[in-house]
C-alpha cells in the first residue's frame, strides 16, 4: 500500500529535503510540493501532510489538514507548549487523527536534549546557547524551547537561578531557563546547553553540519506520522532511547 504525501512548504530548503526523502522512501509518494503561501487545497487528496513552512503559516496549514481528516507531520518551529496543548484540545476525541510535532529531525540533537534533561535535576544554573543560519526567522529556536520546557519538567517545581533576568542582554527566558539566540551566516544549526555547579560547568552541545544530518529523522517520522493518533512531540517518542 502507498501513502500518498503532500508537502507544504516545499520550496524551502527542509520542504526540499523532505520532498526528495519522500520521493526515495518505498511506499510513499509525493503528490502535492505546495509553497507557504500556496493553495492548501491541493493537499486535500494526499493521504497525510508535511508542514514545513514558517511559524506564521504552521497552525493555519495543520487547521485545514486536520478539517480534512488528514494526519500531518509537523517540522516547523513555533509550537510552543501553549499552542500544542490548544491542538491537543482540538483533536481531542478523534480517534481518527494524529499529529506528530517534531522541533529537531537530528538523531544527535534528540540525544544531546535527552542528556541534558536528565543533567537539569543536578544543577541550578542552566542557560542555553543556540545558533542558526541568518534566515531563520524565528528566535528561540524549537529546539531550544523543547530543550527548556523538558528541563524545567524535570525540575519540578525548582525553578533553576537566572540573576537580572529583566535585563535583554539576559535572554529570553523559556520556562525559567534563559535562551540565548544567535542569527549568522556560515552556521546550520547549534545549541549549547550550559549547567553551572559548584566548582565546575558542564556543557552539553550540538551542532549540525549539513542538512544530510536530519534525513534519519525523517524517515522514522515520516514512517510513524500515517498511523499516529492525538499529538506526539518530539523525534524522542518515535525512537527508543532507553
Amino acid at each position: 500500500m502507498t501513502t500518498t504525501v503532500a508537502v507544504v512548504g516545499a520550496t524551502g530548503r527542509m520542504g526540499g529535503l523532505v520532498s526528495r526523502i519522500v520521493e526515495a522512501e518505498p511506499g510513499f509518494e509525493l503528490v502535492a510540493a505546495i509553497d507557504s503561501k500556496g493553495d492548501l487545497n491541493a493537499m486535500n487528496a494526499a493521504d497525510m501532510v508535511v508542514d514545513v513552512t514558517v511559524p506564521g503559516a504552521s497552525q493555519t496549514v495543520v487547521e485545514h489538514a486536520l478539517a480534512h481528516g488528514l494526519n500531518v507531520l509537523v517540522g516547523t518551529s513555533g509550537w510552543t507548549s501553549d499552542r500544542i496543548a490548544a491542538l491537543e484540545r482540538t483533536i481531542l476525541g478523534r480517534l481518527d487523527l494524529g499529529v506528530v510535532i517534531v522541533p529537531n529531525f537530528s538523531i544527535g540533537s534528540v540525544l544531546a536534549t535527552s542528556f541534558a534533561t536528565k543533567a537539569a535535576r543536578f544543577f541550578d544554573s542552566i542557560e542555553i546557547v543556540e545558533a542558526h543560519h541568518a534566515a531563520k526567522v524565528d528566535s528561540p529556536s524549537g529546539t531550544a524551547v523543547r530543550t527548556a520546557e523538558l528541563m524545567a519538567a524535570a525540575r519540578g517545581e525548582n525553578p533553576v537561578a537566572a540573576p537580572h533576568s529583566d535585563q535583554r542582554a539576559r535572554g529570553q527566558q523559556v520556562a525559567s531557563i534563559p535562551v540565548h539566540s544567535l542569527r549568522m551566516q556560515g552556521v546550520v544549526a547549534k545549541q549549547d546547553v550550559l549547567f553551572g555547579g559548584n566548582g565546575e560547568v558542564l556543557t552539553i552541545a550540538h551542532e549540525t553540519l549539513s542538512p544530510s544530518s536530519y534525513e534519519a529523522g525523517i524517515q522514522v517520522a515520516l514512517r510513524a506520522t500515517p498511523a499516529a493518533r492525538g499529538v506526539i512531540v518530539g523525534l524522542d517518542k518515535l525512537i527508543d532511547l532507553s
